[in-house]
């Protein structure tokens, strides 16, 4: 009967699960599986019929299904309860984490700002030493040629005090030859020219511009009208005149009175007096020079050009 009850209820091992033939039902717990075989060998042996067998061993089957389903069940709840707890701590360090790394994206935002700021600078500072060193080569091509200059200062100073020399030589000689007007006051001048070129307090620089400025003035002679007082020789007697200096065309002179007029004659290098039909026009030149009269044409003696 041991025998015949095997062969009606074989048990068989399939990818982990005891399964029962006659139900077709498999049944997840191995140890309960096998604890109901032994039960079930137990009542074969016992004489218990076939039916009674058969009911008996389904409603065990079912019973033993249901503990491997609530064994199942409990096992899978403390499996759910392991992965909630799992994934609560890892909820947790991933709020953590991500903490963290808004930490870490702030500091990094801070730390751009600075490098900006500091790249700022230090482009700032870059075009600043840029121009500085243009400033120093330039600085440094002045001072050579300053080294330059002051290698030459001594030959410069001996050619310039010559050149002095005879320009106070050619002043003197063109005042005599011009026209004598401000006689007195162009001859002090170049013997003042002459008294500061002996003196050796005055540097070389201060004699070259003194003589400059006297080239000017008389440069500038031939631009003005000029009237002054002065005594001069007529018909060998001194008398006091009032002079008027057209530019270089013309010196003329008419007495106080206003009864003698005359004119310097360069070929003569003498006075000349003048008819009375000249007497209007000094007297209008004269107040057009005073600027009581506004300028206007003048009927003066002017010396015809002589021919080269």
């Amino acid at each position: 009967m041991s025998s015949g009850a095997s062969s009606v209820f074989p048990l068989t091992f399939k990818h982990g699960f005891y399964i029962l033939s006659p139900f077709g039902q498999a049944c997840p717990n191995g140890m309960l599986l096998r604890a109901a075989d032994k039960i079930i060998r137990v009542i074969i042996q016992a004489g218990i019929s076939m039916k009674e067998l058969q009911i008996r061993q389904g409603v065990a089957t079912a019973v033993l299904c249901l503990l491997s389903v609530v064994a199942s069940g409990n096992a899978y709840a403390q499996t759910l309860d392991d992965v909630l707890g799992v994934r609560a701590s890892t909820t947790q360090d991933g709020r953590a984490s991500q903490q963290r790394i808004d930490e870490l994206s702030e500091q990094t935002r801070d730390l751009l700002t600075q490098y900006k700021q500091v790249m700022k600078i230090v482009d700032g500072l870059r075009v600043y030493n840029e121009q500085q060193e243009r400033l120093i080569r330039v600085q440094e091509k002045e001072l050579g040629q300053l080294e330059q200059s002051i290698d030459n200062v001594t030959v410069i100073e001996r050619q310039i005090g010559p050149l002095i020399e005879r320009m106070i030589a050619n002043l003197e000689k063109f005042v005599e030859l011009d026209v004598p007007f401000l006689a007195q006051e162009r001859a002090d001048r170049v013997a003042f020219l002459r008294e500061t070129f002996d003196r050796a307090d005055v540097s070389v620089a201060e004699k070259f511009s003194q003589v400059l400025q006297a080239y000017q003035v008389e440069n500038s002679y031939g631009s003005t009208l000029d009237v002054y007082t002065e005594v001069i020789a007529i018909d060998g007697v001194d008398r006091q005149v009032e002079m008027l200096k057209w530019g270089r065309v013309a010196l003329v002179f008419q007495t106080l009175d206003g009864e003698t007029t005359g004119v310097w004659d360069k070929n003569a290098s003498g006075w000349q007096i003048l008819g009375d039909q000249f007497r209007l026009g000094v007297r209008n030149g004269f107040r057009i020079a005073k600027k009581t009269q506004t300028a206007d044409f003048v009927h003066l003696p002017i010396p015809a050009a002589e021919a080269q």
